[in-house]
């Protein structure tokens, strides 16, 4: 009888077999598909060096576009991360009071952002500052993002302080209280450093998502970030829309993959230093606060 483990039963001999298949088939039907897209590709000259070759060979492809966008998307996703950050916390720990009156206003506020499409609040945010800011034209869409991003990522971020606190033992705060401290003092000095750790690969993800859903803005409201620098360098180079996209990609992957390392060398020099209960948020967790699963997608649902 074949041993389990605590999430599945150990496949046997003909699971095995099975799987073995199913990876073949796979693997074959990626590879056509890959052969397909390459093919049809070429036939309409997509893959002619032409079309590569200025992201080689020309630095103003990145001096004049690709670099600036980037700069942007960074500005964007830097500004929203750092006020949507502690707005968030404070939004958690305001969800945790004792008080129903600081508790049930403060879950109004994040359950009715959390509830609404991240690119219509860009656009409304937009609007506001068209009707009654003096806020100047080149600088009203990176306004509208950041305002629609912090808005958003805020109220995710409250829920996910919220389940990471809500993870670690019932003992802590009764310590806490023993001692003779006060909640405040003992969500700052005893819970809040060792959420940091449980809460930080859902809190990286999020990150992940304010980086990417700054497209947004470049597709709404004329943001200059690096995704819609791809109409000017097709605009430039003669229509090398799909090698753009390819580089622009690979950007969007080398970013998010530099946080994610960041994240993790984080995530372990806080486990050594003894600041974590060693518990991460999963999906439990995710769903008993009622939390999105967003791991990727993109900010408009």
């Amino acid at each position: 009888m074949s041993a389990s483990s605590v999430l599945y039963d150990t496949p046997g001999v003909r699971a095995k077999r099975r799987n073995v298949l199913y990876t073949i088939v796979f693997l074959v039907l990626f590879v056509l598909a890959a052969w397909w897209v390459l093919a049809t590709m070429a036939d309409k000259d997509q893959l002619a060096a032409a079309k590569w070759s200025p992201f080689v060979s020309d630095p103003e492809v990145w001096t004049t576009y690709l670099l600036p966008g980037l700069g942007e998307t960074l500005k964007a996703a830097g500004l929203s991360i750092l006020i949507a950050l502690p707005f968030g916390a404070l939004l958690g720990i305001g969800r945790l009071s004792e008080h129903a009156w600081v508790r049930t206003p403060v879950g109004v506020v994040v359950e009715f952002f959390r509830s609404i499409p991240v690119l219509l609040m860009m656009v409304f945010a937009s609007a506001l500052y068209v009707q009654f800011s003096n806020v100047s034209s080149d600088l009203r869409p990176l306004y509208a993002v950041v305002t629609g991003l912090v808005l958003y990522n805020a109220s995710v971020i409250a829920e996910i302080v919220r389940a990471g606190i809500l993870t670690l033992p019932n003992g802590q705060t009764d310590a806490a209280k023993a001692i003779g401290m006060r909640k405040g003092q003992s969500m700052t000095y005893i819970l809040l450093p060792q959420a940091v750790t449980v809460m930080l690969p859902a809190l990286v993800s999020q990150l992940v998502v304010i980086v990417k859903d700054t497209a947004l803005g470049g597709a709404m409201l004329g943001l200059s970030e690096l995704l819609s620098q791809n109409r000017t360098i097709t605009a430039n180079y003669g229509a090398n829309t799909i090698a753009a996209f390819v580089v622009i990609a690979l950007i969007y992957i080398a970013l998010n993959f530099l946080l994610t390392s960041f994240a993790g060398w984080l995530e372990k020099r806080l486990r050594q230093g003894k600041k974590s209960t060693g518990a991460t948020l999963g999906g439990d967790d995710m769903q008993q606060a009622n939390l999105p699963s967003r791991t990727g997608e993109s900010g408009a649902m």
